[in-house]
């Protein structure tokens, strides 16, 4: 049976695209899906509850994209399926199947969240700027999210609350490397209202999930308090509340 046949799946129209306030849910399973469109955009978002997927539908929400969830499920094992090696080689989610790609060619698979938002944005034309400067600032601490915030923060959250056993150096080691990454990203936004400069953007949206699990990484965000208006300022945006929803009820 394939991941698709076995898998729960929620076709999702954008929260503000939608003129019913109850949240529509859809079950479909391979032999009855049907494309989702609004826009002529038709995204498969292959997805599991964690921080680098809550990335995809923060953006997906905020852009106004149609989307699909379909939820991967890791403690099962889902993600090493061979359907879904074909999307995501390095069995991990996020994932994404674009029906509709710009060059009007075959589905289009993008792997890795970093990617992925840059795809989505460049598809989109939002949430990353074209003009030079601020494009190439963003996607440096675009860069930053994925190669040292969520890494280290994953690795502080994953020996302080998962190892089988515990082991004192790495819980230091990892903790004091995130309090150094929380001051390195209030020093920037104690300079700048968004990552990227003057617009919220894909930098913002990747840092936020991992940010919103501070309780679990020992981080009292009043210590950080540039960190902590940015937070609260995402957090209110109808999109991240839109976004949050679904993930409670998926």
């Amino acid at each position: 049976m394939s991941l698709l046949e076995r898998g729960r799946l929620v076709a999702w129209l954008p929260g503000r695209l939608r003129n019913f306030s109850r949240v529509a849910q859809l079950h479909l399973y391979s032999n009855s899906l049907r494309p989702t469109t609004a826009g002529n955009i038709m995204i498969d978002l292959y997805y599991a509850p964690t921080p680098n997927g809550h990335k995809i539908t923060l953006f997906l929400e905020e852009a106004e994209l149609a989307y699909r969830l379909i939820r991967v499920d890791i403690g099962k094992g889902e993600q090493f399926h061979p359907q879904f090696l074909a999307i995501s080689p390095n069995n991990k989610v996020p994932a994404i199947v674009d029906h509709m790609p710009a060059d009007g060619g075959a589905p289009l698979s993008v792997f890795e969240s970093g990617a992925i938002l840059l795809y989505l944005a460049e598809k989109s034309g939002k949430l990353l700027s074209g003009e030079l400067r601020e494009r190439y600032v963003t996607l440096q601490w675009l860069f930053w999210q994925v190669g040292g915030l969520g890494p280290m923060l994953g690795q502080n959250q994953h020996f302080s609350h998962s190892a089988p056993q515990t082991v004192p150096y790495a819980i230091e080691r990892f903790q004091v490397e995130t309090q150094r990454l929380y001051g390195v990203l209030n020093q920037r936004l104690g300079c700048s209202p968004w990552l990227g400069g003057d617009h919220y953007s894909i930098a913002d949206i990747a840092a936020w999930p991992w940010v919103n699990c501070h309780v679990r990484q020992r981080i009292d965000l009043a210590n950080y308090p540039a960190v902590h208006n940015w937070y609260e300022r995402i957090k209110q945006r109808p999109a991240t509340s839109e976004a949050m929803l679904k993930i409670q009820l998926y």
